[in-house]
C-alpha cells in the first residue's frame, strides 16, 4: 500500500525495558503515568504507541497482562491511537511471557525482532552514581552476558499466533542488515504479507551503527528488498534519535521516538515527557514542508484491522 502524500508516522515508544529509574525522573513508571504521558503524547502528534508495562512498585520491566491491563483501556477509551504492544519485552522475559499480553489484547500492531542479537546497555550504569532501587544495577551490567533471542521458530510463533489468528499486523524491528533478510526470507514464505512497516533501529551496541552511510544502507537495502510494500521509518538510540528522525524525513521515511528510546531532548537535556520529543520531531518535520499522519491515516496506510477489533472495549 502506497505512503499518503507527504504523510509521515510519528511513532511514540513512551517507556520500554532498556532504561531504568534512577535514570531520569521523568521516564513513566506506573500505569497512571504512562498512561498520561502516552495520552499527551497522541495529542503531541503521535499516530502509533508503541508500549510497554513496568511493575509500579519499583518500575522493573514487567510481562504481566494485569498490569498492561490498567493503562491499555484509558489509553484506548481517551485516544484513538494505534496501540502497538511489545513482543520484545526485555531480554530477561520468556518468548512466553512476552507474547502474554499481546495474546490477551489482541492488538492491531506489536512489534516483532527480526533476529537475535547482543544487547549490551552496561555502560549506562557506568553513569549512574545513586540507585534508586536495587534491582537496575544488575539489570543494566548483566546485560553484557545476554543474547536478545529471536530465533526463526521464535518469529514464527508470534507470526502465527498474533498475525493468522488475530489478524495483528507488525512493526518489524530490524537492529541489522540481515535482519531485513530474515523479513524477506519469512515474506517470501508466505508468514506475512505486505504492506511492511520496518522499522530501522540505529545507535544500540551488538547492532548496525548510527552513522549516516549506515542508515542510507538500511534504507536502500528495504528498498532493494520490499520495493513499494515497504513503509520504512528509523529509530535513532540515545543523542541520535532527532538527527536519524531528521535524516529519515528527508528520505521519505517514517519516524519513532519516545522516551524508551533516548531520555534527552537536547544535549545535556533531560525531556521532561514523550511529548517534549513528538513535539520536537513534529517541528522537525514540518519545517522540511511534511504532514505528520493521524491514526486514521496510519491505519489505512498499514493495512490495520481497526481498533474496534481490539479486546479492550
Amino acid at each position: 500500500m502506497p505512503q499518503l502524500k507527504n504523510k509521515v508516522i510519528i511513532t511514540c515508544a513512551v517507556t520500554g525495558s532498556l532504561h531504568t529509574p534512577s535514570m531520569s525522573p521523568y521516564l513513566p513508571i506506573t500505569p497512571q503515568e504512562i498512561a498520561d504521558q502516552s495520552i499527551e503524547a497522541v495529542q503531541a502528534g503521535a499516530a502509533i504507541l508503541h508500549l510497554h508495562a513496568r511493575n509500579p512498585a519499583d518500575g522493573r520491566p514487567t510481562p504481566d497482562p494485569a498490569v498492561f491491563m490498567q493503562f491499555l483501556p484509558r489509553i484506548h477509551a481517551e485516544t484513538d491511537a494505534v496501540i502497538n504492544i511489545t513482543t520484545g519485552g526485555s531480554m530477561t522475559m520468556s518468548l512466553d511471557e512476552r507474547l502474554a499480553a499481546p495474546l490477551q489484547v489482541a492488538p492491531e500492531m506489536c512489534s516483532l525482532n527480526m533476529g537475535s542479537i547482543n544487547f549490551a546497555v552496561a555502560g549506562a550504569a557506568d553513569r549512574i552514581t545513586e540507585w534508586k532501587y536495587p534491582w537496575e544495577e544488575p539489570y543494566l551490567r548483566g546485560s553484557k552476558g545476554n543474547i536478545f533471542r529471536n530465533t526463526f521458530d521464535d518469529i514464527e510463533r508470534i507470526v502465527r499466533l498474533l498475525g493468522d489468528e488475530h489478524g495483528t499486523r507488525f512493526e518489524f524491528e530490524c537492529y541489522d542488515v540481515g535482519h531485513l533478510y530474515n523479513l524477506a526470507h519469512i515474506a517470501e514464505q508466505g508468514l506475512v504479507k505486505p504492506p511492511f512497516f520496518v522499522q530501522t533501529i540505529f545507535g544500540i551496541l551488538g547492532a548496525i551503527g548510527p552513522d549516516a552511510e549506515c542508515v542510507a544502507f538500511m534504507r536502500e537495502t528495504a528498498r532493494r528488498l520490499f520495493g513499494d510494500d515497504l513503509l520504512w521509518s528509523v529509530l535513532g538510540a540515545g543523542r541520535h534519535q532527532m538527527p536519524i528522525a531528521t535524516y529519515a524525513a528527508m528520505n521519505g521515511g517514517n519516524v519513532r521516538v519516545g522516551l524508551e528510546d533516548s531520555l534527552t531532548l537536547g544535549r545535556g537535556q533531560l525531556a521532561r515527557s514523550n511529548a517534549e520529543q513528538v513535539r520536537k520531531v513534529r517541528r522537525i518535520l514540518e519545517e522540511l514542508g511534511l504532514e505528520v499522519a493521524t491514526p486514521a491515516e496510519a491505519r489505512q496506510m498499514l493495512g490495520l484491522k481497526g481498533r474496534d477489533s481490539v479486546r479492550l472495549n
